[in-house]
């Protein structure tokens, strides 16, 4: 982009016809004249370089002016650039890795890897929003810290599994405590904690409603997922004797927990019966809480008078030392 800051200067461009129209005006006024008989051999003469170049200084001049006043409306280059201001939200997904998740009600995988494959979706639509992983079953791991590199948190996701049996159970009080421990000291406008689980809550050393009111207290947000068909679902179970074998198991999910704890933090509780309700309430959630991003847009620009004055004043040395020596005129 191009521009004069000011051009009300530009209108003095309009003097320089006139000042030349002067100049060859009384040029003419000032000439001598002598009589010849004939001027014909003398039109035979050829001019010389140096009447060629004299001719033209008065180009010169008008040209020098030109650039003083082009100089003087101030012209100024701009770059269009873009201020981008996100205000991010803080999110940690807790998903349930307990032996239940095994269950296969949502075909064509069982739950964890219907919650993982939905997780995984969900983490690339995201941008500008650090993202953390907090795994749970008797115990809460933290798996991935808060982070903006999703390529990284999508490996720790896609190897996630289920719990060693010694570590089996459901503490949803555990596992919500290590999400609200990871984004108590945030600085983001939004905390957000997304859960997921299939169960009730067992196992763990804190109490799932003292969790949510800690998440309250930090100004966390817990959207809860219940995962699972109703009625009873089908879990593979390892025989010693026959094997890998499918036992009927009833779907038990705390659902009145679940409802208060996304009560407690302002959030909001979601049942999701197959993968594509899972999908259809992560969905819900990314519309729920989207990152605010303002552009604001700007050109800067670059001065560019100190070019055209220097150009003028290289102009007038030029002229000034040809007029005075290789132009010079005898009086």
């Amino acid at each position: 982009m191009f521009r004069f800051a000011n051009p009300e200067y530009l209108y003095l461009l309009a003097l320089l016809p006139l000042l030349l129209y002067y100049y060859y005006g009384r040029k003419r006024k000032m000439r001598g004249q002598m009589k010849f008989s004939t001027l014909r051999h003398l039109q035979k003469i050829p001019r010389t370089m140096r009447q060629r170049l004299s001719s033209l200084l008065p180009l010169v001049r008008m040209v020098i002016v030109g650039l003083i006043i082009v100089a003087l409306a101030r012209p100024q280059s701009g770059t269009q650039e873009e201020e981008i201001i996100t205000e991010g939200i803080d999110i940690v997904m807790v998903i349930d890795v307990s032996s239940s998740m095994l269950a296969e009600d949502f075909k064509p995988k069982n739950r964890l890897g219907a919650a993982k494959k939905v997780a995984n979706d969900f983490i690339i639509g995201r941008k500008n929003d650090p993202i953390g992983l907090v795994v749970f079953a008797g115990e809460a791991f933290s798996q991935c810290p808060l982070t903006l590199d999703y390529g990284v948190l999508v490996q720790v996701l896609e190897s996630t599994d289920i719990a060693p049996e010694e570590w089996d159970g459901t503490a949803i009080g555990n596992g919500l405590a290590t999400a609200v421990a990871r984004l108590k000291d945030s600085k983001a406008k939004s905390k957000v904690v997304i859960m997921l689980t299939d169960g009730e809550n067992n196992a763990g050393e804190v109490d799932p409603i003292t969790a949510a009111q800690v998440a309250s207290t930090f100004d966390v947000r817990v959207y809860t997922i219940g995962a699972g068909t109703r009625g009873t679902a089908m879990v593979p179970v390892n025989h010693p004797l026959f094997g890998k074998r499918y036992v009927p198991t009833k779907v038990e999910i705390d659902e009145e927990l679940l409802t208060r704890i996304a009560s407690i933090t302002g959030g909001q509780y979601f049942r999701a019966t197959n993968e594509k309700a899972l999908a259809e309430i992560y969905e819900q959630i990314g519309e729920l809480e989207k990152t605010k991003i303002e552009v604001k847009e700007f050109t800067r620009y670059t001065e560019l008078f100190v070019q055209y004055a220097g150009a003028a004043l290289l102009l007038l040395l030029l002229e000034v030392v040809l007029k005075n020596t290789y132009l010079r005129r005898l009086p």
